[in-house]
């Protein structure tokens, strides 16, 4: 199996040893590292300043039930239709009952989250759920202020130690345990010696063309479990989100399903509110059917975008509910109070992940995965708005409490460093790095994207292998390049797994198999072999998921 680099090569290298090594400073990762820190050192690598991260760019809420008008049964019920048959309903009620303490505990750190003139928290609805339950934070700012809460308790934290700008290669295995990591900070190597470590790197949004996700988001935390031997699963459940700014010039910035729960209204290029007859629901229709609606309505009146038009709202109310989209629109010429908002989908979510149990341990000792890097069954084949932040609060506390047990039963030891293949590597003039990347997103929105279908996720798949080989001889040892066979990896896992599920469920969309399929109500799981390959394995779900008989919910439906 390929390593990023060959770990008996690693030259000049800085050592150091500690008792968990916590990989990422999203919501799930500084969760982590403060509740391992109430027993343990603790070491927090990322890749860019501890602020970048996915959680930051959140603009939509954390969803919670504070509501007497709403209940635990309730949140979990919207939580289970979403994810069409393959949510572990265990999970589900575990993170969902503990959803209100985990927001308690931020007040009590000093979060500022938005309330009515009562004092009451302001409660928001979203696309999917049955009530209002959703916080946030400045408008549109909650991830922002999430973080900023998170990032302020482990800067107060003596026990642990934060290094930005280091990016996390390969894990050290030995005999199914890991042993540590290999990094790369300030031109050196890092070898990091650890009794337990925790990978909370987020997702890999940057593989598609079109993304909401920052530059950062390249999937190096996919790439490095799975060429350690970890398990993978859900992989073909990428989420996009329907509502992304389109813009000359500007970034896909998201524009928050928040904007769609205060009254926003999709409509085409003539004006057409085009959801209304779609769905009961329309715009607050869930994730996946919204952004296959958009779609079409783009392809069928030949424009490169919708709209969503929140003119109808009070102007003061949008300004301040909403203050970093205005001001964003403002740079580029849009006043959102006169003027509909271009938006088209862009990929926003990985579902899929590592497979963990509920306290993040992977099939690897010592290993934990937590956030959008894992997948623990909470979201199956499509995430209910507004849980992500949620997960990464309630399980970031579980995974950094069972770390810190596991450390104490081990010690971060001394090893030499295993055998690894490393590609031979020759240099080539005309290859461009560059274009590689951009071919690659390319193909994946093309092919793998909001719209599948058998003959186009072969031809990914081909093209794919081909490319992922020419850059692990190519490529050369820069952070960049690294970035770039990691995003192939997870590209090829993704096609893979989308490629073996021949139906239609939640985000994964087959328009050769347009239909649920109740042989398929399975889990699907990944992993690398020995010679670099793919290889795949159903694994059912339990009986029970759901209310009732859960037989509509287990095995279809028409769904959303």
């Amino acid at each position: 199996m390929l390593r990023l680099v060959n770990l008996r090569d690693l030259s000049p290298v800085t050592e150091l040893r500690v008792p968990v090594l916590v990989i990422g400073s999203g919501v799930a990762g500084l969760s982590a590292a403060l509740e391992a820190a109430n027993r343990f050192e603790v070491l927090l690598l990322t890749k860019a300043e501890a602020g970048e991260s996915n959680t930051s760019w959140a603009q939509g809420g954390v969803a919670a039930v504070f509501s007497p008008k709403d209940s635990v049964a309730s949140h979990v019920q919207d939580t289970l239709h979403c994810g069409r048959g393959l949510c572990h309903e265990e999970v589900v009620r575990a993170v969902v009952k503990a959803g209100r303490g985990a927001i308690e505990r931020l007040i009590e750190w000093g979060g500022s989250f938005d309330r009515l003139s009562s004092g009451e928290l302001r409660l928001g609805m979203e696309g999917g759920h049955t009530a209002e339950r959703i916080i946030h934070a400045g408008g549109d700012a909650t991830g922002n202020e999430l973080q900023s809460v998170l990032l302020r308790r482990v800067a107060g934290n003596p026990r642990i130690r934060l290094m930005e700008h280091t990016i996390v290669l390969d894990l050290v295995v030995h005999e199914n345990r890991v042993l540590g990591a290999i990094g790369h900070h300030d031109n050196r190597y890092l070898l990091v010696r650890a009794a337990a470590v925790i990978c909370a790197t987020g997702g890999c949004g940057q593989v598609f063309r079109e993304s909401t996700n920052p530059e950062i988001a390249t999937g190096d935390g996919l790439a490095l479990l799975a060429r350690a031997g970890v398990i993978l699963r859900g992989m073909e459940f990428v989420q996009f989100h329907p509502t992304t700014l389109y813009i000359a010039g500007s970034s896909r910035m998201l524009i928050s399903e928040a904007v769609r729960g205060e009254g926003g209204i999709l409509r085409d290029k003539n004006g057409v509110a085009f959801m209304e007859g779609l769905h009961p629901r329309k715009e607050l229709a869930a994730r996946d059917f919204v952004s296959r609606a958009v779609l079409q309505r783009i392809v069928e009146t030949g424009h490169t975008n919708v709209y969503l038009d929140v003119r109808h709202l009070p102007p003061e109310f949008i300004r301040s509910r909403f203050p970093q989209i205005d001001r964003v629109c403002r740079n580029f010429g849009l006043d959102i109070t006169r003027d509909p908002i271009p938006v088209a989908p862009a990929a926003h979510y990985m579902i899929g992940g590592a497979v963990v149990d509920i306290d993040g341990r992977t099939n690897l000792r010592r290993l934990f995965a937590v956030g959008e890097v894992s997948c623990t069954g909470l979201h199956g084949a499509n995430r209910l708005a507004s849980n992500s932040l949620l997960e990464g609060l309630v399980l970031g506390v579980r995974v950094g409490h069972a770390a810190a047990e596991c450390a104490s039963l081990e010690e971060s030891e001394g090893f030499h460093l295993p055998e690894t293949r490393a590609p031979t590597r020759w240099q080539d003039p005309h290859f461009s790095s560059k274009d590689l990347c951009n071919s690659m997103k390319s193909l994946m929105w093309r092919h793998v994207g909001i719209l599948r279908d058998g003959t186009g996720l072969a031809e990914a798949d081909r093209r794919l292998e081909s490319w992922q080989t020419l850059a692990d001889s190519v490529c050369r040892n820069r952070p960049r390049e690294w970035e770039i066979r990691n995003m192939l990896l997870v590209s090829r896992l993704i096609t893979a797994a989308a490629c073996a599920r021949s139906e239609s469920r939640g985000v994964h969309f087959r328009t050769d198999f347009p239909q649920e399929d109740a042989r398929s109500c399975e889990d699907l799981e990944v992993w690398l072999n020995d010679e670099n390959g793919i290889d795949i394995r159903w694994v059912p779900i339990r009986a029970g998921i759901g209310s009732g008989d859960g037989s509509e919910l287990v095995c279809g439906g028409s769904g959303e």
